[in-house]
């Protein structure tokens, strides 16, 4: 403590005095100037009174009981000691005597005045200024300060709330924007890798294949529809390329003309019906494929091969009226028709007045796709579905085989990859030059190089002439030759100069061969694209002179 605040120090008149109270009852100490001696001696006149009154010295009491600390005001003892002090100065003190005033001496520094020394050290921080929690009513809370702290507490934990909630919104649209972008981005690659996407060809369609410069793998086999109650028989190609993975049905009209083995021509319409043999030997002669056996379909193992898959969906291009007399139901024209085995061998073989073969054709072709569709995918599941169905009569063609082939060709059915198209024929039965670039090199994959490994090359004819004793005479003169022939029919228009044309450069000799054998000259020999599906194709001009 400081010997200041001690009234018994004999020293502390010397220095500062009690001179009065703040307005919170606290003492305050200062110098004070000179007094006169009567000035002097009230104090100690009011000390004696005052002890002869109460019975107890003054200082006795102040030693016992120290002033009160203000910070500490609020307690029973400090409001009496602070009572008491207030008390003493200003009602026991008599009235000052005039006297003269004393020259005042040096004044003291603005702080230590107003400020006891004793208090700025037990108060004062460590920079010497006031504490706060000296100050009670800063820290009294009140209701409302509480509200204000709650609604502020709760503003801030609501808008922690919406950022939290916006900030999973923006994940989100950026999680759904990358899943978004991953599924586009492989839906397109797919579409792009299967070749789907116009003008952009991938690696797995099949001008991206082709145009990797590998050779593609085709399985296929003829189907003969005969129909047994009306008379007449339908012929189709079933194709699977294993090479894009895509299926067809390429529909073969009945004028279509195939070799003999003597070399005379014949339509394919009657080479089925007087039996078959060797039909698909012809055919390969003519498209330039290899096709892999026959399968004969007589219309009742259609029906019942119907029944067995239960029943097939057709979008059916004409009513069908029953026929009492034929035993078979009407089919109505639409959409999605649901056929039965009977309604499906009535719709495909059915031809109206007037209507020409390749209609008929295309009604065909639609029920072979809807029964591929529903061929089970499990290539033993679909070998018991053809030998319930029974007859196939071909030896190099069994169950088995026939059922692991429609199998694979039904999966493609199923989803899409898949067509049906006609071979266009002209009216004397040969092929026309867009059959033969098309649906011949494109679907069926015939060219001059499926037959290389046969005996003779393949050569075919075709007059521009316009004399058909002509096109006989070089036509026996070829066979004679030891060449196999493939008829090329008749060219639109007449030409001068006699033509031979070839496409490999391992053929040429064979070219200049076929031009000596109808006495040509090798001036007429050329390499360019054959207009037929042969190793060397002749065009006969004006200038050939039968031998």
């Amino acid at each position: 403590m400081n010997d200041r605040q001690q009234p018994y120090d004999p020293y502390a008149a010397q220095e500062q005095q009690l001179i009065g109270y703040d307005a919170y009852g606290r003492p305050v100490y200062g110098q004070v100037p000179a007094q006169s001696a009567a000035q002097a001696q009230a104090p100690q006149q009011y000390e004696q009174t005052y002890e002869q009154q109460y019975g107890y010295d003054y200082q006795g009491y102040d030693q016992q009981q120290p002033a009160a600390d203000p910070g500490y005001g609020y307690g029973y003892e400090g409001q009496q000691a602070q009572q008491a002090q207030q008390w003493i100065p200003q009602q026991m003190a008599p009235e000052p005597q005039a006297a003269e005033p004393a020259p005042a001496p040096e004044p003291a520094p603005r702080q230590a005045a107003q400020v006891p020394e004793p208090r700025r050290a037990a108060d004062a921080g460590p920079d010497g200024d006031y504490r706060t929690e000296q100050f009670a009513f800063i820290d009294q809370p009140d209701e409302e300060s509480e509200d204000v702290i709650d609604w502020l507490a709760f503003t801030e934990s609501r808008t922690e709330r919406r950022e939290e909630a916006r900030r999973r919104g923006r994940n989100r649209v950026v999680a759904l924007i990358v899943v978004l972008a991953l599924f586009v981005g492989g839906g397109l690659g797919y579409l792009w890798y299967a070749g789907k996407l116009p003008f952009l060809d991938g690696p797995g369609s099949k001008k991206g294949a082709a145009a990797a410069g590998g050779a593609q793998k085709r399985d296929m086999i003829v189907v003969h529809l005969h129909n047994t109650k009306k008379g007449g028989t339908s012929t189709a190609l079933l194709v699977d390329n294993v090479t894009t993975k895509q299926g067809a049905t390429v529909l073969l009209p009945n004028t279509l003309t195939v070799p003999r083995q003597d070399g005379t021509g014949l339509a394919l319409g009657k080479a089925v019906e007087e039996g078959g043999i060797g039909t698909s030997e012809s055919l390969d002669t003519v498209l330039g494929t290899d096709i892999g056996g026959t399968w004969r379909l007589d219309t009742p193992f259609l029906e019942r091969l119907v029944e067995l898959v239960g029943g097939i969906d057709v979008d059916t291009d004409a009513a069908v009226p029953a026929d009492d007399k034929a035993k078979t139901p009407a089919v109505a024209q639409g959409k999605k028709q649901h056929l039965s085995g009977a309604m499906a061998v009535a719709y495909a073989t059915y031809r109206a007045q007037g209507e020409p073969e390749a209609k008929q054709l295309q009604r065909t072709g639609g029920v072979l796709y809807a029964v591929l569709r529903k061929i089970p995918g499990d290539p033993k599941a679909a070998a018991v579905t053809v030998e319930s169905m029974g007859q196939i009569l071909d030896p190099a063609l069994n169950a088995q085989t026939l059922g692991a082939m429609l199998s694979r060709i039904g999966e493609h059915a199923k989803v899409g990859d898949y067509r049906t198209e006609l071979l266009a024929v002209k009216a004397d039965g040969s092929l026309t030059d867009e059959a033969n670039k098309t649906v011949v090199k494109e679907t069926l994959g015939g060219n001059f190089t499926a037959a290389q490994s046969a005996a003779s090359p393949r050569v075919g004819l075709r007059d521009a002439t316009g004399d058909d004793k002509t096109q006989v005479t070089a036509k026996a003169a070829l066979l004679n030759g030891g060449y196999t022939f493939v008829d090329g029919g008749k060219a639109d228009k007449t030409q001068a100069a006699s033509q031979i044309t070839y496409q490999d450069d391992a053929q040429r000799e064979r070219a200049v061969e076929v031009a000596k054998t109808l006495g040509l000259a090798e001036t007429a020999v050329k390499k360019g694209e054959n207009a037929v599906n042969a190793d060397v194709v002749v065009t006969l001009g004006k200038d050939y002179k039968p031998s």
